[in-house]
């Protein structure tokens, strides 16, 4: 047994490299896992600087001396920042507030709708998996009111970080923009001369995490402007608010579309009841949800690393219980590292092991 655990870790743990990478890794996750609370508008700004990147390579390309291409993307930046804050977000925050204003109305009405049904279904509905149903959504609203009344009581707290984002974020973003080469040469002073492992891990990730970074918020973007459209053209009450949770329920594959029909179909049904208002609510949203899936998706993320949906889907529940929603963002790109690492780890063969043993 240790003659076969010898053989194991001769096979895989004793080229430097891979020793080198292995500290890069722990290290990197207990930082990332103990200090993301503290590092976390650190971390923001080094994602959003990453995206944006590509649009200033971009124009360096097209002959832009690198501080001019900085300035004009940073702008652009702050200007999609400024339409966020200034214009969606009040939107979106009056739209949720007259949905908590309207939602007692609506449990009523959900409610008698369910006290029909053992009248209408007798052989397959009884009252009392009713009255179960009731109060167990009680329950539930009753616990969401409470998180609702601990967040607004604890208010200040929240703005006092929003504004702390809203200004330190964006300045660390120009920082590592403008001094992007300085900061990278001053990060290699503590890594050997020797590494070329992880420089073939960073040049396969780099593209694939890319991609997806980018492919994400235009995925984003577009199925929220989609959804807002329809929403608006049919009437739909609460549009704003239902096109974000939209547009948002793509970071998580295959289960986010699920989930998101629910207040999608409940808000219309409430408003329209089953009618044909209601009926081309639902086509138009399964039809926008099959768009997405069957060619967006193939389009923005043709070049992304194919994974099975198994992987996927436990690299969601992984990441996502160990770092909350930005490991749910990551979990494709982290999904893809993983894979990468596995193929490139250095593996020393049989031959090899007989030769260590004769050096020996």
């Amino acid at each position: 047994m240790f003659e076969y655990f010898q053989s194991w870790y001769r096979r895989y743990f004793t080229d430097p490299q891979a020793a080198l990478l292995v500290v890069l890794l722990i290290a990197s996750f207990f930082i990332i896992y103990f200090m993301g609370g503290m590092l976390a508008p650190f971390f923001a700004a080094v994602i959003i600087a990453y995206m944006l990147e590509g649009s200033i390579s971009s124009l360096e390309k097209r002959q832009i001396r690198r501080i001019y291409a900085v300035s004009i993307i940073f702008c652009l930046f702050l200007t999609v920042l400024a339409f966020l804050v200034i214009v969606l977000l009040p939107a979106i925050s009056q739209q949720a507030s007259q949905f908590f204003q309207d939602l007692p109305g609506m449990i009523t009405d959900g409610q008698e709708l369910l006290m029909k049904l053992p009248q209408q279904y007798p052989d397959f509905i009884s009252v009392d998996a009713v009255n179960q149903v009731i109060v167990a959504s009680r329950t539930a609203i009753t616990a969401m009111g409470q998180s609702i009344l601990s967040f607004s009581l604890s208010s200040i707290p929240v703005i006092i970080t929003v504004l702390v984002y809203l200004v330190l974020v964006p300045l660390m973003i120009f920082f590592l923009l403008k001094d992007k080469t300085d900061i990278i040469n001053w990060s290699l002073r503590f890594l050997p001369s020797d590494r070329h492992l992880i420089e073939k891990l960073w040049q396969e990730m780099d593209a694939q995490i890319g991609n997806y970074i980018r492919g994400k918020v235009y995925e984003i973007f577009i199925i929220y402007l989609s959804s807002f459209l329809l929403f608006s053209a049919l009437s739909l009450n609460y549009a704003s608010l239902l096109a974000i949770i939209v547009g948002l329920s793509v970071l998580i594959p295959y289960i986010g579309a699920a989930v998101v029909t629910v207040p999608v179909a409940l808000v219309g049904y409430f408003q329209w009841g089953f009618d044909s208002t209601f009926i081309w609510l639902m086509a138009g949203y399964f039809v926008l949800q099959f768009l997405d899936g069957n060619v967006l998706v193939p389009v923005l993320f043709s070049d992304v690393v194919n994974l099975h949906p198994l992987a996927i889907i436990v690299a969601i529940l992984v990441f996502g219980g160990l770092w909350g929603f930005w490991g749910v963002f990551f979990a494709i790109p982290l999904a893809t590292l993983v894979k990468a690492l596995i193929y490139a780890w250095p593996t020393h063969s049989a031959i090899d092991d007989v030769s260590l043993d004769s050096d020996v």
